[in-house]
């Protein structure tokens, strides 16, 4: 299972593909949800805030929590199939970072996330909070092995993108594609392996001024999405 927490995201739970476990809300929240909870085939439980916070063991201050079930894991094979822009993470285990990563990549129309072994969970808590629940609207998928996983990325006729402050192009010059595009970011401070680069097609970077070396990588990554958008 996981846990969705807060009003707005428990809106976006509601509207995803996973199915709700069960809910425990205030009656502030209660009322705030009861519409989208008509239908709902799990126990909604509704009790004061003292309560809510003896149970959690902390101060539930958004007054609502969820708890659903994960499904069935996805095949980085089908994900491939069915995307034409997606984001391959390499080593990004900052939740904040992942969740804000997912938030962009939902509004910036990413198909699809694959996550290299050694990243943070997408379901985790703090990142489905922090991505204020569009998490659960990207599809996403664990590579088995890296960086061997990008070479299956490329068989399925995707341009690996990687960002990078040692590019070789900026992204400004690049032009977007109509063609299967995979933006592949890496941590902050490490960033992206040799190994990684050396699979990627394209090493970009984002000009900077004077004095900066890089940016947060879910900004970065958001700008890669924006630019590479087909116009």
């Amino acid at each position: 299972m996981f846990i969705a927490e807060g009003k707005l995201v428990i809106g976006e739970l509601l509207r995803s593909r996973f199915q709700v476990r069960s809910l425990l809300l205030t009656p502030l929240r209660y009322s705030e949800l009861a519409p989208a909870l008509a239908d709902l085939d799990a126990p909604v439980y509704v009790a004061p805030q003292a309560v809510l916070n003896a149970i959690t063991g902390f101060n539930l201050h958004r007054g609502a929590v969820a708890a659903a079930a994960r499904g069935a894991a996805l095949e980085p094979s089908n994900l491939l199939r069915s995307g034409r822009r997606i984001a391959v993470l390499e080593g990004l285990n900052d939740l904040e970072n992942l969740g804000s990563l997912f938030r962009n990549a939902a509004g910036l129309g990413i198909d699809g996330v694959l996550l290299a072994p050694g990243c943070a969970d997408p379901l985790y808590r703090r990142v489905v909070r922090v991505s204020m629940g569009h998490v659960l609207h990207v599809p996403f998928a664990h590579l088995p092995s890296w960086p061997e996983g990008l070479d299956d990325i490329t068989a399925d006729g995707y341009t690996v993108v990687a960002l990078t402050p040692s590019g070789d192009v900026d992204l400004d010059d690049l032009t977007p594609s109509v063609d299967r595009t995979a933006v592949l970011v890496g941590a902050e401070g490490p960033g992206l392996t040799a190994d990684a680069l050396k699979r990627a097609h394209v090493r970009a970077r984002i000009p900077m001024a004077p004095g900066v070396d890089s940016l947060n990588v879910a900004t970065a990554a958001a700008l890669a999405f924006h630019h590479l958008r087909p116009r």
